[in-house]
């Protein structure tokens, strides 16, 4: 809700969690309070993902997989830390989201290294594509354009398509 509409009401966060504006201002002080908890929550979550997802074996390709397996749960979550402006304090990025970066761009460094990736195109770039797949995808199946099931093969095989390395020139 919050990626799509910035701007919503308390009331209408609080009737979307199914509790009252009362209850929702009982655990967060304020809409910044709820916004830095769901910060919190989402960098936790993304970072599980990447740990779940075993960044360091195997290929690179293959690490990257199971990162979009790992990072579908929570795409929505992604989605809304990607989108997130407040992310970025005083012109500093956040700390916890600077470290999701810093894993990210590695993977893609490494596979760009390895020979397995386009090295045209920056780590920080393929970070950034990730992140607007995932959020894409995200939004593509709550609103049924593309089916669950499809999710994982439709954002593998259109990252995976594009920066992987050719051997014909």
């Amino acid at each position: 809700m919050l990626t799509r509409r910035a701007a919503t009401p308390m009331d209408e966060i609080a009737r979307a969690a199914g509790i009252s504006r009362a209850t929702l201002h009982r655990h967060f002080a304020g809409r910044d309070a709820l916004i830095r908890a769901l910060e919190d929550y989402g960098i936790a979550q993304c970072g599980q993902a990447m740990d779940a997802a075993r960044l360091d074996e195997g290929d690179a390709a293959g690490a990257l997989r199971r990162l979009i397996t790992e990072a579908e749960p929570v795409a929505a979550v992604l989605a809304f830390l990607f989108t997130e402006n407040q992310l970025f304090e005083d012109g500093e990025i956040n700390a916890g989201w600077a470290e999701l970066d810093a894993r990210l761009a590695a993977l893609f460094r490494r596979g760009q290294e390895e020979g397995d990736f386009r090295i045209d195109l920056s780590a920080a770039w393929l970070t950034e594509a990730f992140y607007g797949l995932i959020g894409a995808g995200a939004w593509a199946v709550h609103e049924g354009r593309v089916a669950r099931n499809d999710l994982h093969h439709s954002i593998a095989e259109l990252l995976l398509g594009g920066i992987r390395r050719s051997m014909e020139k």
